[in-house]
């Protein structure tokens, strides 16, 4: 199967057709990140706890999991355009909504939706890159992506953090202000994104994707209530562990069975497909927790406002958006990216090992430097580990195994985030404690005064607990790091396993591709 354009598109004419992929990335990226730096005064005017701080990253993230290889194989069957328009479209609605929320249910409900229309965009962006140019030309526009991404990372918590600071916007805004953005991204790609479409018809696996989400969520949810509302080891972490297990089998048996799987199992028979598919799991967990749990420890371990927290993560996000323009350009002169992932999974877990020792009182200087180690670690290993994959598989299934990629890179990310924010709770309240008996206050009051478990709000404690929270909050996200790390490193040690294969050229693709009959989109 092809849907590359019967002709080689020009570079101005990639661009333009990129336009609208690019913003709708942007948007796509924007729905979590805006909300980074505004979750904790979010949640505080919703009541929520660190529980709830963690399921509103990773509902969206469960959602983004389970429809990215539905999207991915719709990909592979229907309009790539209508897809991403239908995403944006999903995504407004859940947007409008999610700012209408009034308690933490309902905006987990609405995260869950902004997940499926997310994990559209994100997925399709790069499915349609890949129908536009070769591997060894797709190297230098994955930068765009990176620096895309990276921008979103950049101005997501800034813009987040400035209308929370805003009184007469509110943290509602924070989700209104996507959708003039998506609007737009629709028009435009409206008018520029001009692909083929591979007519045949086929099902769509429901019911894998109904079961590898009952598998993960369940899995979640034990992480995310084990040591807390129950024992590690009892009877409910049996039944949890148990049944995802199951679950996780049956969803094999299913793709093995099913005519058109979500993801085919065949896939894994290529050696890149599978060890990136576990590097993508590895490096999900750290991705996702640095993102998630580095706007804690600025507000509530430095005390900054929302707007501050965004500012002060620059270092990581300009060492992302840097990594990831140069690395394209290198790669597509040269034709080679595997010294990129092995550069990057290192750096990464170097990152997040140094970010691993850090604590209330650590000096910003050393703070921008572990940031920006993590940060190109991040921008030289993400869109890398998908190009790889698509230049491993025939190009009939280009859909799916991008999907496969950022599958596994959301799976990893959702469980990372949930394990890695109940790790954070738990060792908040251990450190917290010591410090409350250290400074012989009775660890109940200090809990009471904290609002049993609720995230807290540094401004309305008494005096003398401020410094109490903002050290065990600086000590806790600092474990969160030091516990992400080896995942990183594993990661590296996968990348290390993986044959480079030299990027395919536009004459080669074109020399193995079969023909099929196309029409072209309006």
């Amino acid at each position: 199967m092809t849907d590359t354009p019967t002709t080689p598109m020009s570079h101005r004419q990639v661009l333009e057709a990129m336009s609208g992929l690019l913003l709708g990335l942007f948007v796509a990226v924007l729905s979590s990140t805006v909300v980074s730096n505004a979750l904790p005064r979010i949640l505080t005017d919703l009541h929520g706890g660190e529980s709830a701080y963690t399921w509103v990253i990773t509902a969206a993230l469960l959602s983004l999991t389970a429809s990215t290889p539905i999207w991915g194989k719709l990909s592979d069957l229907v309009s790539k355009k209508l897809l991403v328009q239908i995403a944006l479209v999903i995504y407004i609605f859940s947007s409008a909504l999610a700012g209408l929320s009034q308690n933490t249910g309902e905006l987990i409900a609405c995260r869950i939706l902004q997940g499926i229309g997310a994990g559209g965009v994100t997925a399709l962006a790069q499915i349609c890159l890949a129908s536009m140019v070769s591997p060894r030309e797709r190297g230098r526009y994955s930068g765009y992506f990176g620096a895309v991404f990276a921008l979103a990372t950049i101005g997501g918590p800034l813009i987040g953090g400035v209308i929370v600071d805003t009184s007469w916007l509110g943290w509602r805004w924070c989700f209104y202000v996507g959708i003039p953005f998506s609007l737009i991204a629709i028009l435009v790609l409206q008018r520029t994104l001009h692909l083929p479409v591979v007519k045949r018809k086929a099902k769509i696996d429901y019911l894998g994707a109904l079961l590898v989400t009952a598998a993960v969520s369940l899995l979640m949810i034990w992480i995310s209530l084990a040591g807390k509302n129950y024992a590690w080891v009892s009877w409910q972490t049996a039944a949890m562990v148990g049944g995802g297990l199951v679950l996780a089998v049956l969803f094999v048996l299913n793709e093995s069975r099913a005519a058109e799987p979500i993801i085919p199992l065949h896939l894994f028979r290529h050696r890149t497909v599978t060890l990136a598919s576990i590097a993508s799991i590895l490096v999900g967990v750290g991705m996702y927790g640095a993102t998630t749990f580095l706007s804690q420890y600025f507000q509530l371990a430095k005390e900054k406002s929302p707007t501050m927290a965004g500012i002060l993560t620059l270092p990581m996000i300009l060492g992302l958006a840097v990594s990831s323009m140069v690395a394209g350009r290198l790669i597509t002169k040269y034709g080679k990216w595997k010294a990129f992932l092995v550069a990057g999974t290192f750096l990464l877990a170097v990152g997040f090992g140094l970010l691993g020792t850090v604590r209330s009182d650590t000096s910003y200087g050393l703070l921008s430097l572990y940031m920006a180690a993590a940060g190109i670690g991040l921008g030289l290993t993400m869109q890398n580990l998908v190009l790889a994959v698509q230049n491993t598989v025939p190009r009939g299934e280009l859909g799916a195994a991008s999907s496969v990629v950022t599958f596994f890179r959301t799976t990893g990310g959702a469980m990372g985030v949930s394990a890695l924010g109940a790790l954070l709770a738990n060792r908040v309240t251990h450190f917290l404690t010591q410090n409350l008996t250290a400074a012989h206050i009775h660890p109940g009051a200090g809990a009471a005064a904290l609002g049993g478990g609720e995230i807290p709000d540094l401004h309305k404690l008494p005096a003398p607990l401020v410094p109490l929270v903002t050290d065990a909050f600086g000590h806790g996200v600092g474990m969160v790091f030091l516990v992400a790390a080896p995942f990183a490193l594993l990661s590296f040690l996968v990348v290390l396993m993986i044959r480079e294969v030299p990027l395919r050229t536009a004459h080669q693709e074109a020399a193995v591709a079969p023909t099929l009959e196309l029409a072209k989109e309006g």
